[in-house]
């Protein structure tokens, strides 16, 4: 008889075969059932691995041949292959499997926090056990709880040794935290050096939590037994730019615990700890519940009414005896795409000036301008999948392990796995040890090391002529400018030898296809515009554009910083990033908002504060944005913030800006309201209401449209994100075919056509402005370090903490802050040597703009004459020293270099600011 090689058969019945699926996968895909088979070890995301075997089934090659037993999870199928997953020979095995687990398991069901959402119990029930035959083991029921970290627990009295929690944590985390000691019954699970989750060097994701399929392994929100109470509603993580999916369990109104979907295209059942552990901020008792008006110096309580009635007369008055140029807005990054369009829209058509901006401004503006200078797109050409079609990786000036976690994850496995790669940072980051090439520059000197890497793949003759000759202009001047390059002077200059940079050039223009990632390191520079150009350079001069596992991906800060910009939130383009200055552009907008908008281009952030100091703004409505905190110069941004007649803030907590305000408005937090955000691979997703908001707050989208409505412009209420992005989809080109039903649970990434198509990678056959343009920079000093290098020879550079985000205002009212509890100063050890300091030590940091005193880490993640710290905290205020130098095209602040003299300090500086309510 003929074997079909189309068909196998699944308890006697045909079906479609397809090649290499393992059993496993080929039953669920038949049935549509995950536990069609039972299985204990098996979890999703997981290799399979074959542990448990009660997933076995009957195999043989005819309907009446012999059948032999294997574990369907690692056993491929085969055409023509006859597969019986409930035998009685099977139904036997797997019952006794069960019952030798047990006995070393607790029969304390009905006390335990995962009754009724037990796998064990489950399958136990599912192979019809009713007693365990067995004696009882000798010494697992004993082991003690681990109680000692703010979010992970253990009882490993429950551990059933499907490895699942260690096979997450090397898998998925790459932590590597969690292994086993011991043989045969004596095998038990550790942390570490079989210490505690707290002493262990665990991060808090979680993923061993969410794959335990018993409660050995747990956290302090008993999240397992939350799944099947109450409600659960899925949205996005309101932390960075990767977008991570989260199902949030409620109880009578009050969230109990989150969990990541296994089906999320983004996270795929995995997140960070402040996506799934990092929401006790959203009911704090430091929450804003209600407006206040600034009166005699103290805030006093009053109704949105008499709020808005203050607001809207100030403005009114402000806009007739200055002009509407005297009032200005920043709109936040951690709002919604709905909130920041109409918090633009209200400044174009009902103020009538273009001065808006928002916090790309201070991270990734010189992405946008740039990537539109080369590209004509200022957004990520591919998809973070694409790593799985990518032969090299090139990161530079970012630590996505610790500020984009769940895309960093992705990246360590591939370089786990021997992907060849390249790290530039000045910093050991926690991905270094897997490069291939860690370049390790001094913090400024991008643009010398950009133009060393191209310099040698021209003269090695490595450019894709064809890719430069057919979709590029520009480039024989580049060409010919780029080869005056000193090499041996760039050398110098970076500190990097040149021959790891031709090594590394070589790497990348030989892999074919080669993919990059971009961060704040790269963009917080006085040439940070120009280092983003020379990414761009590389890709088209390498032809790494408009494929898969190819592009320019920059890592996005926040959350929605790429969406905030998308609509419009900055002031010189309007919504879909149009030019607000072009006439034809002009008219479109102006019919479309049903009032004349403003010709000129608006004050970006720095020229705001600038101007209200020189007494030019008025008035300032802030949303969601601690400039006092995180802006530089942190004494200048607050007396900009004083000089001002009018200071509205909308904000979640009494942050250093709320401070200084007039009127303080309570916006609602991510888990308060609808709407959408855009992750930084372009990808539109639903932000799903899980609570109602705090106290007397209100969706930042509503208090905008009350405003604009008692301001004369009439807007639909109560606000709607559905009806509003539906008017974004009519300004806005690339969400031309975006609806609220078509995003999904999964989103779509944009450019969507009219007929809901999107676009996982784009510039695939021409690039948007046309043409790739070519660009040349010359390597050019930061004038902080030319002007300022001998009186402070120290270069401090700023960067972001796993546990904390952006000013921390959120995750400072969580457990977080007992995993860091304060912002320290990485210090080299010969540095800390040379000026008697030890680890703990106050250190005494001052540059041109003033001091702070700051606890040492001494360290060799920095080298020797680099230090490096975070500005999570508002007791040490790191901003208080960095500089006004900004990036020469878009005004981003250099953060990242700060010249600086250090000491021991005498004495940690007082600066007289307040101090968070503790965490419960």
């Amino acid at each position: 008889m003929t074997t079909n090689p189309q068909v196998l058969y699944l308890n006697g019945q045909p079906f479609t075969y397809k090649a290499g699926e393992t059993i496993l996968e080929t039953v669920r895909r038949i049935t549509g059932q995950r536990n069609a088979i039972p299985t204990l070890c098996d979890a999703p995301q997981l290799n399979p691995y074959g542990a448990c075997r009660v997933c076995v089934v009957e195999v043989a090659d005819s309907a009446d041949g012999k059948r032999k037993v294997v574990a369907s999870c690692h056993t491929e199928t085969r055409p023509g292959q006859h597969i019986f997953t409930h035998s009685p020979r099977i139904q036997k095995l797997r019952k006794n499997i069960i019952e030798l687990v047990l006995t070393d398991h607790p029969l304390d069901c009905l006390v335990c926090e995962v009754n009724g959402n037990c796998e064990l119990q489950r399958v136990a029930a599912e192979t019809g056990i009713t007693e365990v035959r067995y004696p009882e083991g000798k010494n697992h029921l004993h082991l003690p709880k681990d109680l000692s970290h703010p979010y992970m627990t253990s009882d490993l009295s429950k551990c059933i040794l499907c490895y699942r929690c260690v096979r997450a944590c090397d898998e998925i985390q790459g932590e590597f935290v969690l292994s086993a000691k011991g043989r045969g019954f004596d095998t038990q699970i550790i942390k570490g050096m079989d210490t505690s989750f707290a002493l262990s060097d665990c991060v808090s994701c979680g993923a061993c939590a969410q794959a335990c399929p018993t409660s050995a392994i747990s956290d302090v929100f008993r999240s397992k037994s939350m799944a099947n109470r109450g409600k659960v509603v899925r949205t996005v993580c309101t932390y960075c730019g990767v977008g991570c999916n989260l199902e949030v369990h409620t109880v009578n109104g009050e969230i109990k615990s989150i969990q990541a979907p296994y089906d999320a295209e983004v996270n795929a059942g995995h997140t960070c700890l402040k996506g799934r552990y990092a929401f006790g901020f959203y009911n704090h008792p430091d929450r804003l519940r209600y407006p206040m008006i600034k009166k005699d110096g103290e805030f006093v309580r009053v109704s949105w009414d008499e709020a808005y009635d203050f607001i809207v007369d100030r403005l009114t008055q402000i806009k007739n005896r200055f002009g509407p140029d005297a009032i200005a807005g920043i709109s936040s990054s951690r709002c919604t795409n709905e909130e920041n369009y109409l918090m633009q829209k209200f400044i174009r058509a009902v103020i009538g000036t273009n001065n808006i901006d928002g916090c790309a401004r201070v991270c990734h503006a010189p992405t946008a301008y740039a990537m539109q200078q080369t590209f004509g797109t200022g957004a990520a050409t591919n998809s973070i999948d694409d790593l799985n079609h990518t032969k090299c990786v090139l990161i530079i000036g970012a630590n996505p392990i610790e500020a984009h976690p769940v895309t960093g994850a992705k990246i360590r496995q591939k370089l786990m796995k021997g992907l060849p790669s390249i790290i530039v940072d000045p910093r050991k980051t926690p991905l270094t040890r897997y490069a291939t090439y860690h370049l390790q520059l001094k913090p400024g000197t991008n643009v010398a090391l950009l133009n060393m890497m191209m310099y040698y793949i021209v003269s090695e003759g490595l450019v894709d002529e064809d890719f430069v000759r057919t979709r590029c202009e520009g480039y024989e001047a580049f060409k010919q400018q780029l080869l005056q390059v000193d090499v041996d002077q760039m050398e110098r200059i970076t500190g990097v030898d040149k021959s790891l940079v031709r090594e590394a050039a070589i790497l990348y223009a030989t892999s074919k296809p080669a993919m990059s990632f971009h961060g704040l390191g790269v963009t917080e520079h006085y040439q940070g515009s120009y280092a983003v150009m020379q990414i761009a350079d590389l890709a088209m001069l390498t032809g790494n554009i408009g494929k898969r596992g190819a592009g320019v991906n920059p890592l996005r800060g926040q959350n929605n910083v790429q969406g905030s910009a998308d609509m419009g939130v900055q002031p010189h383009q309007g919504a879909g990033y149009l030019d607000v200055t072009n006439p034809e552009i002009r008219q479109r907008y102006s019919a479309f908002y049903g009032v004349e908008v403003p010709a000129h281009v608006g004050y970006k952030i720095p020229e705001m504060i600038d101007a209200a100091l020189d007494g030019k703004l008025k008035a300032l409505w802030v949303i969601g944005e601690d400039l006092v905190q995180t802006d530089p110069n942190s004494q200048k941004v607050a007396r900009a913030l004083d000089n001002l007649e009018l200071l509205i803030v909308q904000e979640l907590f009494m942050t250093e800006t709320a401070k200084h305000a007039n009127v303080i408005l309570p916006g609602a937090s991510f888990l308060e309201k609808e709407g959408t955000f855009t992750n930084g691979e372009r990808r539109i997703q639903r932000v799903q209401k899980v609570l109602d908001p705090i106290g007397e707050a209100k969706a930042d989208g509503q208090i905008i449209i009350d405003i604009m409505n008692r301001m004369g412009y009439p807007q639909a209420t109560p606000y709607s994100a559905k009806t509003v992005l539906e008017e974004i989809s009519q300004i806005v080109p690339f969400f031309a075919g975006v609806t609220w039903e078509r995003l999904g649970p999964n989103g779509l990434q944009w450019p969507v056509a009219p007929d809901g198509t999107d676009s996982k990678i784009i510039h695939v056959q021409s690039f948007k402005r046309g043409k790739g343009k070519f660009f040349f920079h010359p390597y050019e000093d930061s004038p902080e370090v030319a002007q300022h290098s001998k009186e402070y020879p120290y270069i401090l550079t700023t960067n972001r903490n796993l546990y904390h985000y952006n000013c921390g205002a959120m995750t400072r009212r969580t457990a977080n802050r007992q995993l860091m509890a304060e912002d320290r100063l990485y210090i080299h050890p010969k540095d800390a040597e040379r000026h008697g300091i030890r680890d703990g030590d106050w250190v005494c940091v001052e540059s041109a703009r003033g001091k702070i005193d700051i606890p040492a880490t001494v360290s060799d993640i920095v080298p020797e004459g680099i230090l490096s710290t975070t500005f999570h905290y508002p007791d040490i205020m790191v901003n208080d020293i960095t500089s006004d130098v900004l990036d020469r095209e878009t005004l981003c602040p250099e953060y990242k270099v700060v010249a600086v003299r250090i000491r021991k300090s005498k004495g940690k500086f007082k600066h007289g600011r307040t101090v968070d309510t503790p965490v419960a």
